[in-house]
This record gives C-alpha cells, sequence and structure tokens, in this order.
C-alpha cells in the first residue's frame, strides 16, 4: 500500500512539474557552468555580483545609508534625529526611513543581545519629546515581537501590547503624522484587532494620507486570508484601491500584491503566472511603474514585486526592464522573504537574463 500511495504522489508531481520543465527548455534556457562558452552573463548588463548587492533597502537614499552608517559607528542618534526632522511627515520616505532605523537598531540586537541598538535606548532617554525617535522606538517594538518571539505566544503579545502604547505616546508628539498608525496597522494584525477596531485605526490613517502606499500594504496583510480577513476581502480591498488613486499613484499596483499574498504553497494550474487574473495584476503594476514619478520611493518596490512575476510569467524582456532599475538593492518583497535576499533576487535575475538571450536579446538591444 505504501509503494502505491508513493506511485500516486510521484504521479502528481510529475503532472505538476513536467510542463514546467518543458516549457524551459522550449525557450532553450538550460544551466550550465558560470565559465561555460554559452552561459549568460549578468555582469554584461552592468549588474552588480550577489556580494555587492545591498539588502537594507530596495532602492537608493545616500542620505539614509550616510546617517545609518554613522548612526552605527558612532552610536550617536542626534544625526537620525537631524534627516527624520527634515524628512516630510505624510511622505512615503520618512515611512520607509523609520522603518530601516527600526531595522537597524532590531538587527543590532540580534547580534549583541543587552548591548546592540543602544544609540535608539539613548535617543528616547535624551529626547523623549523627539517625534521621530518615539515613531522609530514603536517600530522597533514590532520588529522586534516579528523577529524574536513566536507569533501568538505571551512575548509576542507583551511586545505588542508595549508597542501600541509607544504608538500612542508618538501619535501625541506629531499629531498630524500618519506613521504612528501605520505602525499600529501591524499590531492590529499581530493581536488580532476586530475588524471595527481595526477601521478606526485605518481611518486615522486615510484621514492623514489617504494613498499612502506603505500604509495600504500594512492594511492589506491584515485582509489577507491568513490572518484576519480571506482571499475575497484582500482583493476587494486592493482593487478598490486601484480603482480611486490618483494619476501617477502607485497604489495601482496593489492588486499584485494581494495577488502575491495569496499564491499557493503548490501551484498546480499549469501556466499560472500567464492566467488573466495574474496577467490583469501585472498589467496594472507595469502602468503604475511606468506613470509613476522617478524619485517615488515605493516605485523600487513595485519593481522587485514585478521581477518576481515577470520571470515566472517567461516575459523576460519585461523584467530585465526592471531589473536595469533597480540592481544594487534587493531589501524589497519577495527577495526579504528568504534567508538569503540576495541569492534569491541573482537568481531570478540570472534567469532573466538566460530567457532574454534565449530570445534573441542582448545588452545592445536592450533599451535604458
Amino acid at each position: 500500500m505504501e509503494i502505491l500511495w508513493f506511485l500516486i504522489a510521484l504521479g502528481m508531481l510529475t503532472a505538476v512539474l513536467l510542463p514546467f520543465a518543458l516549457r524551459r527548455r522550449a525557450v532553450g534556457i538550460r544551466q550550465v557552468a558560470p565559465d561555460a562558452p554559452d552561459a549568460a552573463d549578468p555582469v554584461s548588463y552592468g549588474f552588480l555580483r550577489q556580494e555587492l548587492q545591498d539588502i537594507r533597502l530596495p532602492g537608493p537614499d545616500q542620505d539614509l545609508v550616510d546617517v545609518l552608517d554613522l548612526v552605527q559607528r558612532t552610536q550617536d542618534w542626534r544625526a537620525a534625529s537631524q534627516l527624520l526632522a527634515g524628512t516630510p511627515q505624510s511622505g512615503e520616505l520618512r515611512w520607509q526611513r523609520v522603518q530601516a532605523f527600526a531595522g537597524a537598531a532590531a538587527l543590532e540586537l540580534a547580534q549583541k543581545p543587552g548591548a546592540g541598538g543602544s544609540w535608539l535606548r539613548t535617543w528616547r532617554l535624551e529626547s523623549p519629546k523627539d517625534a521621530g525617535g518615539a515613531q522609530v522606538h514603536a517600530e522597533f517594538l514590532v520588529q522586534q515581537a516579528w523577529r524574536s518571539s513566536a507569533v501568538g505566544s505571551d512575548d509576542f503579545r507583551i511586545i505588542l501590547d508595549e508597542a501600541r502604547t509607544a504608538c500612542a505616546d508618538a501619535a501625541l508628539l506629531a499629531p498630524g503624522d500618519p506613521i504612528p498608525y501605520i505602525v499600529e496597522l501591524a499590531i492590529a494584525r499581530g493581536l488580532g484587532y476586530p475588524h471595527d477596531q481595526f477601521d478606526q485605526v485605518w481611518a486615522k490613517v486615510i484621514d492623514r494620507a489617504p494613498h499612502h502606499m506603505g500604509a495600504h500594504l500594512a492594511a492589506l496583510h491584515y485582509w489577507c486570508e491568513k490572518w484576519h480577513g480571506s482571499r475575497q476581502e484582500a482583493d476587494h480591498f486592493a482593487t478598490t484601491a486601484a480603482a480611486r488613486a490618483p494619476q501617477g499613484s502607485l497604489l495601482a499596483a496593489l492588486p499584485l500584491f494581494a495577488v502575491y499574498e495569496h499564491i499557493p504553497d503548490l501551484v498546480v494550474v499549469q501556466n499560472f503566472y500567464g492566467t488573466a487574473v495574474v496577467g490583469k495584476a501585472m498589467d496594472g503594476a507595469l502602468y503604475a511603474a511606468h506613470s509613476a514619478r522617478d524619485g517615488d520611493p515605493v516605485l523600487p518596490h513595485v519593481r522587485h514585486l514585478l521581477i518576481w512575476f515577470l520571470v515566472r510569467g517567461e516575459r523576460w524582456a519585461e523584467a530585465m526592464q526592471q531589473l536595469v532599475r533597480v540592481d544594487g538593492h534587493v531589501g524589497a518583497l519577495p527577495w526579504t522573504q528568504s534567508p538569503d535576499p540576495a541569492a534569491e533576487y541573482t537568481l531570478h535575475r540570472n534567469l532573466a537574463v538566460a530567457g532574454y538571450e534565449a530570445n534573441g536579446g542582448s545588452p545592445a538591444t536592450l533599451a535604458p
């Protein structure tokens, strides 16, 4: 009987994987040694080696990098405070910088338990009325809960309760700033706020920043099937936000993030990434990326997720157009879901290069 079940399972696995393998062979892609004559060379496109990819950020922010390096080297928080003070309240850039400072402190603490991230503790002690420091502290606690404790455990809930108090303190210091409430969206997901309580927090966010992409991504997670919503509720949230998005807003890409959050562990549909649902979401994200202003700090996030989908959909040329615009920074979904974001990114990048060249592409034919 065990042999019979094994054969049935093997047959099902073959049925799933064989079409994928045949499509790979059909477009002429095969894995060879990096130094083989037929090997595609990503370096010829100006791409950086895997070990040079920056896993901290989704895209360039030299001011943030410089300040992070200074703060971590000197353990002096003042440069971080000055940078946040000069960053507009309601914009995406401030939210990304708050996340980056909080993440840096959390990573330091993980590497040096009890000692790492001391600059953030000093910041809060020496400048308790600093709104930026209060926001970074609240986000730090959220990241600590997710990094260091099992979801739903007593420690997890205790840390998130502390984070909720920190959010309230941060909101008092900057009443018009949406960030304390954006931070609370992750707390709502972890603590399982009822829908009406979540809606109250969400109303405070959109009152202050109605088209904030980072806030919408945080809210989307709450509405996903694996948390406190469903596939239908997440799709409704994403498509409604996209439909209401002003011209040039990256909210038009939100349905693609909803699709990503609900991809099954085992895709049994042949050419799943070529289906109408996925194709429509990809086209919406491509339109959003094309329409957005070049300096939009969320644009790299959209481009990174597009690369993941375009490679799987074997839309090689379109994937290459995104790759040339983000290479060098890989601190974004979906790569950050991997223990080695740079390796995951470069694997997809190399597949894109190989597929592009197998279909007649070259560095000379890749439009800038």
